[in-house]
C-alpha cells in the first residue's frame, strides 16, 4: 500500500487526502489545529465555491452541506458615480450553477471527522522542515498544502510569475446575520470604488446557520485600509458598516438589521500574491511537492481560493493515482504542478489585473453587460471557469470583438 504524507490540513490537504484514502492509499494529514481549535476559532476564509469546484467535492461524496447550504444563484456588479451621486453601473445575471460558501470552521472540522472514520491518520503538530525529513523517509509521496513558516521558504518565489512584491490590497472579512437579502435571486454582490477598493457580499452557512459574508478589498494607504485600530468585534462591525455608508450607502440600507454571527466571525490582514516554484528539496535532498496556496496564493478580490484549492486536489490525485507504483520523482512533480498551472495561470492573470485600475476596455466590457445579457452571463460564469475570460477581457481589440459579436 503506498503511503502520503499531506501538511496542511484545509481544503486541498482534506480533500485530496480524503480522495487517496478512498482508493486504499494509506493517507496521514498533519494539522497545526485540532477539529475544535479549527470549529471554535476565527473564520479562515470567504470561500465561495462556484459549480465546477463544488462539483470535485461532489464526486467524493464530501458535499455534506450541499442541502443546508444558501446558494450563491448570481453575481451583480456596481459601480458607484464618480461625483457620489449614487450608482454608475448596476446589473445582475444568474449563474448557469448556483455557488455556495460553506464557513471552513463548518467544513474542515466535518472532513477531519470523516478521514478518520474511513482510516486515514489525523496527527495534530507545527511541521516543521526536520519533521518533513522523517515524513520523506516512510512516506512515497510528502505534499505540502501549508505554505507558512519554514516549510513555506522551502518553495521558491517565481519572480516571472509573482508581479507583486507586497500587498496589494488591506483585506476584512465580517459573518453577519440579519441582511435583507438581494431580490429577485440571491447573489456575490461586487462593488468597484476606483481608487478606494473593492466590496462584496453573499450568502453563506457558518457554525449557526445561514449568514452573509462581506469582504472588503481596500486599497493600501486609502480609506478602506483602515483596520488596524480595531481591537475588538463590535468595533470590526462598526468599522465594516462605516465604510458602507460613506462609500457605497445602498449596501449600507440592507445592513440596518445586522448582527456578527459570533466574536470570531471576522477576520483582518494582508497577503502578497506570490507564485513559487512547486518543488522543494529538504536538507537531505529528498523533494516535496507543494499545491494550492502554498505555491499559488492568489488575492481573494476574485473569489478563487478555494476553487483553485478543489481543482488542484482534482489534478493532483488523478496524477497520483494514474503514475501506480512508479516513484514520484522530481520530475513527476513538476509535471503535475505544470498540469494545475496550465489552470491556474489563467486564475492568477485576471486576478492580478483586477488589483489594478480597470483599462478602458474592461469598463467598456462592464457598460455593455448592463443591456446585453450575453456579456452579463458570459462575465458572471467566468467565475466559475475563468479560462473563459480570455483573450477578450485580457486584449482590447478582441473585447471589442466580443462586444460586437450578434
Amino acid at each position: 500500500m503506498r503511503k502520503v504524507t499531506i501538511v496542511g490540513g484545509g481544503q486541498a490537504g482534506m480533500q485530496l487526502a480524503i480522495g487517496l484514502r478512498q482508493k486504499s492509499y494509506e493517507v496521514r494529514v498533519v494539522s497545526n489545529r485540532t477539529p475544535d481549535d479549527i470549529r471554535i476559532g476565527k473564520v479562515l476564509s470567504s470561500q465561495c465555491m462556484f459549480d465546477d469546484a463544488l462539483q470535485s467535492e461532489r464526486d467524493l461524496g464530501i458535499n455534506f452541506w450541499e442541502r443546508e447550504c444558501p446558494n450563491v444563484d448570481g453575481i451583480g456588479v456596481i459601480l458607484p458615480a464618480p461625483d457620489g451621486s449614487g450608482k454608475a453601473l448596476d446589473w445582475a445575471y444568474r449563474l448557469d450553477e448556483p455557488a455556495q460558501a460553506v464557513d471552513q470552521r463548518v467544513k474542515i472540522p466535518g472532513w477531519m471527522h470523516h478521514f478518520e472514520t474511513i482510516g486515514g491518520e489525523l496527527v495534530i503538530r507545527e511541521a516543521a522542515v526536520k519533521d518533513l525529513e522523517r515524513y520523506s523517509r516512510d512516506s512515497d509521496l510528502v505534499i505540502v498544502a501549508s505554505g507558512k513558516g519554514d516549510i513555506g521558504r522551502l518553495f521558491e518565489r517565481d519572480p516571472a510569475r509573482s508581479p507583486f512584491d507586497k500587498p496589494a490590497r488591506a483585506l476584512a472579512l465580517t459573518y453577519l446575520t440579519g441582511m435583507t437579502p438581494y431580490q429577485p435571486f440571491s447573489r456575490v454582490s461586487f462593488n468597484l470604488v476606483p481608487g478606494i477598493g473593492e466590496y462584496f457580499v453573499f450568502p453563506a452557512l457558518t457554525t449557526a446557520g445561514a449568514c452573509e459574508i462581506m469582504v472588503f478589498e481596500g486599497v493600501p494607504g486609502g480609506p478602506m485600509d483602515c483596520w488596524d485600530d480595531v481591537r475588538t468585534p463590535d468595533q470590526h462591525l462598526a468599522r465594516s458598516k462605516e465604510i458602507l455608508q460613506k462609500f457605497m450607502p445602498w449596501e449600507a440600507e440592507r445592513c440596518r438589521h445586522v448582527a456578527l454571527t459570533d466574536a470570531n466571525g471576522i477576520l483582518a490582514g494582508r497577503l502578497t500574491p506570490t507564485v513559487r516554484k512547486p518543488v522543494g528539496q529538504l536538507p537531505s535532498g529528498a523533494f516535496v511537492l507543494g499545491m494550492a496556496d502554498a505555491v499559488v496564493l492568489n488575492d481573494p478580490i476574485t473569489g478563487q481560493g478555494s476553487n483553485n484549492a478543489a481543482k488542484s486536489v482534482r489534478i493532483y490525485l488523478k496524477s497520483i493515482l494514474d503514475h501506480g507504483d512508479r516513484s514520484f520523482d522530481r520530475a513527476w512533480m513538476q509535471r503535475t504542478f505544470d498540469i494545475y498551472w496550465d489552470y491556474a495561470q489563467w486564475v492568477t492573470g485576471w486576478t492580478n489585473a483586477l488589483l489594478m485600475p480597470p483599462p478602458p476596455h474592461v469598463v467598456k466590457i462592464l457598460v455593455a453587460a448592463q443591456n446585453t445579457p450575453r456579456i452579463g452571463r458570459a462575465f458572471v460564469n467566468g467565475f466559475d471557469d475563468p479560462r473563459t475570460f480570455f483573450p477578450w477581457l485580457a486584449d482590447p481589440a478582441e473585447a471589442e470583438r466580443f462586444i460586437a459579436q450578434e
